[in-house]
């Protein structure tokens, strides 16, 4: 799922965790597994499905929805400094959306891929855990905190401990 105009929200903590928050609820109340995870400062990684009887389209659409409507009041309360200039990109967005009203804070679409056998998404799961390195921000996987890298590694301190961590397949690595 990407910010709209790639936008870098999730520049700060405060952002990130309305969305760990947010997964942490979408996971206690709305079947969703997580699997592997990875939030950038304008977009973010998910290896996710829905158990019975959730349906994976609605319980993304309700998530983009809830975190639009969360990021919003944030950016509006705290004390961003780029408060004005977000809101006015979220506000442009909505104008050339039939859907938004006020702001539109993701993109539509999500860019699914199915992932149709384990070593197929080990190279997934690995893309995503490599992401932060690729863009520069840290030298290694495990140093990036809002990552299920930690999860994989069998690290105490993660942000989702409710990861559930799939074996890799024999031979990958």
């Amino acid at each position: 799922m990407t910010i709209v105009e790639w936008i870098d929200v999730f520049s700060r903590n405060i952002y990130r965790d309305i969305i760990i928050d947010s997964l942490k609820y979408c996971i206690s109340e709305k079947g969703l597994n997580v699997y592997a995870y990875c939030i950038m400062t304008n977009h973010i990684h998910l290896v996710v499905n829905c158990n019975e009887p959730f349906q994976l389209k609605d319980t993304i659409r309700d998530f983009k929805k809830f975190t639009s409507k969360a990021l919003i009041k944030e950016v509006s309360r705290s004390g961003e400094s780029r408060r004005e200039w977000l809101l006015e990109k979220f506000r442009k967005a909505a104008n050339h959306s039939a859907k938004s009203k006020n702001y539109k804070v993701w993109q539509t679409g999500n860019h699914a891929i199915e992932l149709f056998n384990q070593r197929f998404t080990w190279v997934k799961v690995n893309y995503i855990h490599q992401n932060p390195v690729r863009a520069g921000f840290v030298d290694k996987a495990e140093d990036w905190k809002y990552s299920s890298v930690s999860n994989y590694l069998g690290r105490e301190q993660n942000v989702l401990q409710e990861v559930i961590c799939i074996s890799p397949p024999i031979n990958f690595l």
